[in-house]
């Protein structure tokens, strides 16, 4: 045996090592240096939306961030669930993420027994976007001037007593202002909550319950009327529009949020990056004045908070659910 078959066999253990080595370091190298090229942002329902303009919103600050382009990719369908079951199947690399209101997640738990995902297990929430109230508006040339004369309106013309929705975040909200007040209502479905608004100003619905970026801009420029908002509270960018309690309605109450999630097994790394540049983007000070100025409160809820608000939702929709016999098909 040669000198230099000796040597050669013996470096093979540290060879080896050195190979293990470098494979080892490699993932977290990567993880380092997270984002290398384009992360898509992932929103289940059409352009023009609230969850499509709140995506788009944060989307711009993330890139100037991360220092890469965040693409939106709207695949709409099924109130959501369509593209929260595409993100959950989806390697958590941290190149595919999830923009969602609280319809894809808390309520749907709530609601459907048969969910091809589990907003708890499939999904890492990376942080709330936005908190806020849903809105009551009919169109401009509807004569009811408050949720009672629309209750009247409605009960007058039963058969044109219909409202848009693309979930049952505003389904139930609905529901349970008929079941307050006896009013009429057949639910049409919308793939967007842009649409539902343009359908009540074409005079296609009566009236919507729908979340305020699309709607607070048509309200101020005279295209509908917004009659009450949803819960205890007035919204300070509609200070004359009454709550739901002040209408005479308190169990029309809600709040909703929208929010980013990574799929499950995005390593702690890139989870750390994302949800600290997701909370400056929230937080810039250009991004949170557009967002208040559509009626949304950035949130500063961290996401350990956002994680145990979704599990808080779940369990006060099942009773809502349960209390109105609800019934929901996907």
């Amino acid at each position: 045996m040669g000198l230099g078959h000796f040597v050669r066999a013996s470096m093979r253990p540290v060879f080896a090592a050195l190979v293990l080595g470098a494979v080892s370091v490699a993932p977290a190298s990567a993880q380092s240096h997270y984002p290398t090229r384009p992360v898509k942002i992932v929103v289940g329902f059409g352009p023009g939306g609230g969850t499509d303009i709140l995506a788009r919103l944060v989307a711009a600050k993330l890139s100037d961030i991360l220092g890469q382009q965040m693409v939106i990719e709207n695949r709409p369908g099924a109130a959501g669930h369509l593209a929260a079951q595409y993100v959950a199947g989806q390697p958590g690399d941290g190149y595919t993420l999830l923009a969602s209101p609280i319809g894809p997640m808390s309520i749907s738990a709530a609601v459907y027994s048969d969910l091809k995902y589990s907003p708890t297990k499939n999904f890492i929430p990376l942080g709330l976007i936005g908190q806020f109230p849903l809105i009551l508006a009919v169109s401009s040339s509807n004569p009811a001037n408050n949720v009672k004369e629309l209750v009247a309106y409605a009960k007058q013309h039963p058969d044109k007593a219909n409202y848009p929705s693309t979930s049952p975040t505003f389904v139930i909200p609905m529901e349970e202002l008929k079941l307050a007040s006896g009013m009429p209502a057949v639910m049409i479905p919308y793939k967007s909550s842009e649409e539902m608004i343009l359908s009540v100003m074409q005079g296609q619905t009566m009236m919507t319950i729908v979340d305020p970026p699309p709607t607070v801009p048509q309200v101020k420029a005279g295209k509908l009327k917004a009659l009450a908002v949803t819960g205890s509270e007035r919204l300070p960018q509609l200070p004359n529009v009454p709550s739901m309690a002040e209408a005479g309605f308190p169990s029309v109450d809600i709040q909703v949020w929208s929010g980013m999630f990574a799929p499950a097994g995005t390593p702690p790394a890139i989870v750390a990056k994302l949800e600290d540049a997701l909370a400056k983007a929230v937080h810039d000070p250009a991004v949170a004045t557009r967002l208040e100025g559509m009626a949304i409160n950035p949130s500063n809820k961290t996401p350990a908070q956002f994680k145990q608000l979704i599990a808080n939702d779940i369990v006060k929709f099942r009773k809502v659910v349960k209390a109105g016999n609800l019934k929901f098909e996907d």
